[in-house]
C-alpha cells in the first residue's frame, strides 16, 4: 500500500488566509485571531487539550479524532514552528507546543539554517534543508509505512502542491475574514484542475473541503 501525503485540519479564513501578518512569539497567527479560525476544532469532544468533560460530536470531531489516524511522520515549514527567524540562536527554545508536542512522530522541519535534532515526548523534531521531493522521502522512511503529513504553514503546504506531491487535503474554512497575511489560495477552484472536490457544511460555522487527486 502506498504511503500518502496528506494535508488534515488545515484552516483558512473565507478569503483564503491561513495566517495574517506579523507573527510573534505570542501571536503565532500574526493579526489573525486564533480563537476564531481554531475554535471550530477546540469545541469538540476529542479536542487534545480538553480538561473538561463534554464537547461536540459529529463532523467536526470525526475531523479531530482523526488528525492522528495513519500517520507516522510530519512535515512542517519553519513558520509553523516558530517565530525565529535566520540562525538558531536560542536552542533552548524548542517551538510553540512545550514538553509535549501533540504529533507523537518524527517531525522533518524545513530550514535553511542547521540545528541539531531533539526530542521532546514522543516527538523528534529534525530540521531538513532540500527540495521537497527529498524532504517527503526522508519523512517517508521515518513513517514506518503509514502516511505523511504536510502540517504547514501556508507556503510549505503550497511548495508542496506546486511540486505536485500532496495526495489529499482537508481544509476548514472558518467564517471570518483576515484581508492580508499568507494566502493559500483565490479560492479552492485554483486545485479543481488536478483534484477532485467535496464540500461539507458544518453546524459550527465551518466548511470541510475534501480535496483527492483526478
Amino acid at each position: 500500500m502506498s504511503q500518502l501525503l496528506r494535508v488534515q485540519n488545515f484552516v483558512v479564513s473565507e478569503d483564503g488566509f491561513g495566517a495574517g501578518e506579523g507573527q510573534t512569539l505570542e501571536r503565532p497567527f500574526g493579526n489573525a485571531d486564533p480563537a476564531a479560525m481554531m475554535s471550530w476544532a477546540g469545541a469538540t469532544a476529542s479536542w487534545p487539550n480538553r480538561v473538561d468533560p463534554g464537547g461536540t460530536r459529529g463532523l467536526d470531531d470525526y475531523f479531530t479524532r482523526d488528525f492522528r489516524n495513519n500517520i507516522g511522520a510530519e512535515i512542517m515549514g519553519r513558520n509553523k514552528f516558530g517565530p525565529i527567524r535566520g540562525d538558531w540562536i536560542d536552542h533552548d527554545w524548542k517551538g510553540w507546543w512545550g514538553e509535549d508536542p501533540p504529533f507523537r512522530t518524527p517531525v522533518f522541519v524545513l530550514t535553511h539554517f542547521p540545528r541539531p535534532s531533539f526530542t521532546l515526548s514522543d516527538t523528534t523534531f529534525h530540521f531538513v534543508n532540500g527540495e521537497p521531493s527529498q524532504v517527503l522521502q526522508q519523512a517517508k522512511d521515518a513513517a514506518d509505512g503509514k502516511d505523511v503529513r504536510l502540517g504547514g504553514g501556508v507556503m510549505t503546504v503550497r511548495q508542496f502542491l506546486e511540486a505536485d506531491l500532496v495526495d489529499t487535503l482537508h481544509v476548514v474554512v472558518a467564517p471570518v475574514t483576515i484581508d492580508k497575511g499568507e494566502r493559500l489560495w483565490d479560492g479552492p477552484e485554483d486545485l479543481t484542475d488536478r483534484y477532485h472536490l467535496d464540500s461539507v457544511p458544518s453546524p459550527s460555522g465551518v466548511t470541510h473541503l475534501l480535496f483527492w487527486r483526478r
